[in-house]
């Protein structure tokens, strides 16, 4: 392999990254990881990190399993590709359908398969509106999300999602689609409990509702925990009283799992675990544990039903929907989740301990707020504490705070992310004890170093 240097010079030339300043990145220089195994990943220095992002947010079953990687193998060799276009289909995607099928939440029996949790929110967009034309209403053709959502990075999936920062490019969002406010107890919730807050922040779709018009509002769509935005982990009044509303509307309910299905909240889907009954999942990330891109949404009977029985040709579809290595490694996936018990795991053992462990990161002086559901988790940094969570004082967003502690992370052999200065965790789900004992002591030491870093800048 070529050494760092070459590799760093190489990939300033012609790598174009995500997400990314290019000219910051082509000074600084790009870290460079060679291997994975377990929760670990080791760059082409030798150094050893701890993965607290399960990539991002996807290698849930961890780096290095053989068996997927031979399941991938076998399948190249069979049947590396044919597409699902022209009355055909392949054997893995129809088993992995099959299996999808058995592990939803009930009411699901179709699959629409997509490369991407992007691809598929796009896929939503279409699925939705196409079912609204064919129920006789087009007229319902507006489609309900948050701020400080993420839905993807395609045009539609990046209109769904509510980042200010991806509709400053581009000339996002694309008409018919509509935001409210995100369910944020830390950011809006002064002066009630969490539950009324969960109703309040509920009513604000209802509000939205009546601005637009119900008989213009095609549907809502959710993550159930709000990820890229920071870890908002609603109130557990929030989402039935959502399901409410849509109800009494007659409005689509879409819930994206990209990042909480497939266990990460101790149930297979987290709409399971809220206590909500959408009528379209997204899924990606986790259904391969990021081995190998595959996505999709679950259709419940309810659109099913209209698209097939009256759809006739829905004009929708990819080169690579039903992939048959992906799907291959799906299957494999999800065989190691359900032999492994890592749902159970993460609901009745892993994920208990890890809300304790994580909780005790609160009394550091940097943290005004800790929380978790099952395996994710953030904390906030604030400047000083107040007496209560509503009343901390926090650093000027200018000073980036958030991405010095980051820094130091890295420079531990810590793998948390920084969401402006909340720091964020969706560890893989075959995570031990042991190891959460490990990955909190790094947490504190990084901050241990920041506050110091702070304290030296005349910061606190």
């Amino acid at each position: 392999m070529d050494d760092t240097k070459t590799i760093q010079a190489r990939d300033h030339a012609h790598y174009m990254h995500p997400f990314t300043d290019h000219k910051v990145l082509g000074e600084r220089g790009v870290r460079v990881m060679v291997r994975g195994k377990g929760i670990y990943l080791w760059d082409s220095e030798g150094k050893k990190i701890l993965d607290g992002m399960s990539g991002l947010w996807c290698v849930n079953v961890g780096y290095g399993r053989h068996s997927i990687s031979q399941a991938v193998f076998d399948q190249m060799e069979t049947l590396p590709f044919y597409n699902s276009f022209f009355n055909t289909t392949n054997v893995p995607a129809v088993t992995l359908a099959a299996k999808l099928a058995q592990i939803a939440p009930p009411g699901f029996k179709h699959v629409f398969f997509t490369g991407s949790g992007s691809e598929a929110n796009d896929t939503n967009v279409r699925m939705v509106r196409r079912y609204w034309d064919l129920k006789g209403q087009p007229q319902r053709h507006t489609i309900i999300s948050r701020f400080n959502a993420y839905h993807g990075s395609t045009m539609a999936g990046a209109s769904l999602g509510g980042m200010e920062g991806m509709h400053a490019q581009g000339g996002l969002p694309i008409p018919g689609i509509v935001h409210i406010r995100q369910p944020n107890y830390l950011e809006s919730g002064r002066g009630m409990t969490e539950d009324e807050f969960g109703i309040e922040a509920a009513s604000w779709l209802e509000q939205k509702i009546l601005d637009v018009g119900p008989e213009k509002v095609a549907a809502f769509i959710g993550e159930p925990i709000q990820g890229a935005g920071g870890v908002v982990i609603p109130p557990r009044s929030y989402w039935p009283e959502i399901q409410r509303i849509c109800d009494k509307y007659g409005i689509l309910l879409i819930a994206d799992e990209v990042i909480t299905g497939f266990g990460r909240t101790g149930r297979m889907f987290a709409c399971e675990y809220f206590d909500f009954k959408p009528d379209l999942i997204t899924f990606a990330k986790g259904v391969t544990s990021g081995y190998i891109p595959l996505g999709g949404v679950l259709v419940g009977e309810r659109v099913a039903e209209v698209l097939i029985g009256q759809g006739g040709e829905f004009a929708h579809g990819f080169t690579y929907s039903g992939h048959p290595v992906a799907c291959a490694a799906a299957l494999e996936t999800i065989r190691i989740i359900e032999e492994e018990k890592l749902v159970q795991r993460v609901a009745e053992d892993t994920g208990p301990y890890l809300a304790q462990r994580f909780a005790t990161l609160g009394e550091h002086p940097l943290v005004g707020y800790a929380n978790s559901c099952g395996f994710v988790a953030g904390l906030n940094l604030v400047r000083r504490k107040g007496p209560t969570i509503h009343g901390h004082e926090y650093f000027d967003p200018k000073l980036e705070v958030g991405m010095i502690c980051r820094g130091y992370m890295f420079n531990n052999g810590m793998i948390m992310r920084a969401v402006g200065d909340r720091m964020i965790i969706a560890p893989p789900l075959v995570m031990t004890r042991e190891q959460i004992d490990e990955m909190v002591a790094l947490i504190r030491r990084c901050l241990d170093d920041t506050y110091a870093d702070l304290q030296q800048r005349g910061w606190m």
